[in-house]
């Protein structure tokens, strides 16, 4: 079952047991859920933004460069023909 098909089953099913509640509960919920959707878009921005940024260190770039080159470890054998 694809996902857009899934997601119709379940939007089919919570109108079903929406159904029979009164018109105060339905804009009740209709409120909380727009609330809940404006919530969750901002936490998206916050993680989309986060996952950007500089490198935050107290050490230059060429002191990096260095540690980096550093901690290489070479343990390549060449075997004669």
């Amino acid at each position: 079952m694809s996902a857009v098909t899934y997601d119709n089953v379940l939007v089919d099913g919570y109108l079903e047991l929406l159904a029979n509640l009164g018109p105060k509960v339905k804009l009740e919920l209709i409120s909380k859920l727009s609330q809940s959707i404006s919530k969750d878009f901002s936490k998206m921005d916050n993680r989309f933004f986060a996952a950007f940024g500089a490198w935050s260190s107290a050490e230059t770039a060429e002191k990096l460069v260095e540690d980096i080159r550093q901690s290489r470890v070479f343990n390549r054998e060449i075997e004669p023909l």
